[in-house]
């Protein structure tokens, strides 16, 4: 009997069973609301929009098993029942591989109802150590997991409690911190730590467009460029890096993935010098599944073993789960016990003993910002959420469908003329602004701005600049204005849209292409020095110079 029966077309793997309703906005009230917000996209209502590409960090919809999780949410302000069952989601998620717990069933299951003691040997009492997450008895002794509400929570934590370390250990020093690539916030933190950040990577291969606009295999261009990163190191000196950061997948270097090849060996530099080795973790699935379908010896290997390996390499882990947690909140700070990091900003006695660990100096400030440790200033049932996420994240059905719906935009977009970087990262899709504007608009007129406020103003979609004006680029030095992408980023929502919003999106985007002259330019009436200025800067438009113009 005959069981295979091809089709032209893939069979869907979701539906959709609750839907919202959008108003119809004219061009004159978006136009009226951005000069009421001072042309600030953060401050847009989005209660006017069509689709908001802004972020795709809490924006995700949540699936079915999540909601269902979130009703098994215990609110115990201490212990509760939600903390266990996500630092075992934690385990399984990355350090596990394809031997999981998934204790998260106990709970569906009615187990911690039924069978007090199974719960007891092996939940609530279980003592584990050697990797991110200790359990039980040396979580309190040596604790290295802290929860946050999302990923700057963590990035602040780190940087408020290492600052004053490291200016008790080497006052008015300035340290830098290098990376493929530090996102905004991140950059952010850096600087108000009173540090240096650097972004190295291949920025030549960053904006190569192949012959056709499609890569055979993607090229991993969020990469560390390991030569600039020696060179880094031995120009400010190995005892002036306190660290080295990697991102994944590449937000600030248009969501490109890194390779395992590139982590294992910026972990063998990082260890040469004993210097930690820090993940930004955010988008941790995607850069797997990237891996997965690129990286020779790895097309047979589950996303879970890959996390594994990939996992191996850090020392510590930074990371917003509203990205890759599949959730609307969480965030994460985990250090390997007894690690690089753990030696590194740990105080000793003569004899070796421990005098301060960095884990205490961490759960104080944690306690005191963020709440109790077991919920770090998340609801129960956001914590069931997250949990249930991690698994959703492992699927490659998901990873599959997430990539190829942006890998989907990116060619239509450059089908349309719209210059974009390619391939699609695993999040969204970055238009080249200064290639948009033909290379005519200079940094003074934050072009990529106005283009982002253009796609609100006159058809709904709401974008993020991530170039010039976000990033600072006229605060920079000539070192770290090389290290800028001039580009403004389409976010994808996960689970959300669907193939009519990335056709809108690009129709929208190439006739805001053709009409590239009616852009203004922008110019900075408020807030130009504060830090992560396009958060609460304020702008107003101007017109551009008649050599600015691309078609005159």
């Amino acid at each position: 009997m005959q069981h295979d029966f091809p089709l032209a077309v893939e069979a869907p793997k979701s539906c959709t069973f609750v839907t919202r309703q959008l108003p119809t906005v004219t061009a004159e009230q978006r136009w009226k609301a951005l000069e009421a917000t001072h042309f600030n996209e953060f401050a847009f209502p989005a209660g006017l929009l069509y689709i908001d590409c802004l972020s795709d960090s809490g924006t995700t919809a949540m699936t079915d098993t999540q909601w269902a999780a979130m009703f098994l949410g215990d609110e115990s302000y201490g212990r509760n029942k939600g903390y266990y069952i996500l630092l075992d989601a934690f385990r399984d998620a990355f350090e596990r591989g394809n031997d999981q717990k998934r204790l998260i069933n106990y709970l569906r299951n009615g187990v911690d109802r039924d069978d007090v003691q199974k719960m007891m040997d092996e939940v609530y009492l279980v003592d584990c150590e050697g990797g991110f997450f200790n359990g039980g008895a040396f979580q309190l002794e040596r604790p290295n997991t802290f929860i946050l509400p999302q990923g700057r929570c963590a990035e602040a934590l780190l940087f408020d409690v290492i600052k004053p370390l490291l200016a008790r250990r080497f006052p008015g020093k300035v340290f830098t911190i290098p990376s493929n690539a530090h996102f905004d916030t991140t950059e952010g933190n850096i600087k108000q730590m009173g540090s240096v950040p650097r972004n190295l990577f291949h920025k030549e291969l960053l904006f190569q467009v192949p012959e056709g606009g499609r890569y055979e295999k993607n090229p991993f261009k969020g990469d560390m460029d390991i030569e600039k990163l020696r060179q880094l190191i031995d120009a400010v000196g190995v005892e002036n890096v306190p660290m080295i950061y990697t991102t994944v997948t590449n937000n600030s270097v248009c969501g490109q993935p890194v390779s395992m090849a590139n982590m294992r060996a910026v972990a063998e530099i990082a260890h040469s010098y004993g210097l930690p080795y820090i993940m930004d973790g955010a988008r941790w699935a995607e850069n797997c599944y990237f891996i997965k379908m690129n990286e020779d010896g790895y097309r047979d290997k589950t996303i879970p073993e890959i996390a594994q390996e990939m996992f191996s390499y850090f020392d510590a882990v930074c990371a917003s789960l509203k990205k890759n947690g599949h959730a609307n909140m969480g965030g994460l700070l985990a250090f390997r016990d007894k690690g690089y990091f753990w030696k590194k900003f740990s105080e000793f006695n003569e004899d070796g003993t421990v005098k301060t660990d960095i884990g205490h100096l961490l759960k104080v400030r944690q306690i005191s910002a963020y709440g109790n440790d077991s919920y770090g200033a998340m609801s129960g049932h956001d914590i069931m959420a997250l949990a249930q996420g991690l698994y959703e994240e492992q699927r490659f059905e998901y990873q599959d469908e997430r990539v190829r719906q942006c890998e989907y935009l990116a060619q239509g977009l450059h089908d349309a003329g719209v210059p974009v970087v390619l391939p699609a990262g695993g999040h969204g899709v970055y238009i080249d602004v200064d290639k948009f504007f033909d290379y005519k608009r200079g940094h003074e007129s934050f072009a990529g701005q106005a283009l982002s406020l253009e796609m609100i103003h006159r058809y709904g979609i709401r974008c993020s600049e991530l170039g010039d004006f976000s990033m600072e680029y006229d605060l920079k030095t000539p070192e770290q204005q090389a290290e800028v992408c001039n580009v403004v980023r389409l976010a994808i929502n996960r689970s959300q849209y669907s193939k009519q919003h990335m056709d809108y999106i690009i129709a929208a985007a190439a006739q805001l292409h053709r009409d590239r002259d009616t852009i203004p330019n922008l110019r900075i009436t408020f807030g130009h020095n504060l830090p992560m200025r396009h958060f609460h800067a304020w702008l107003e438009p101007y017109e551009p110079a008649e050599e600015e113009l691309c078609d005159r």
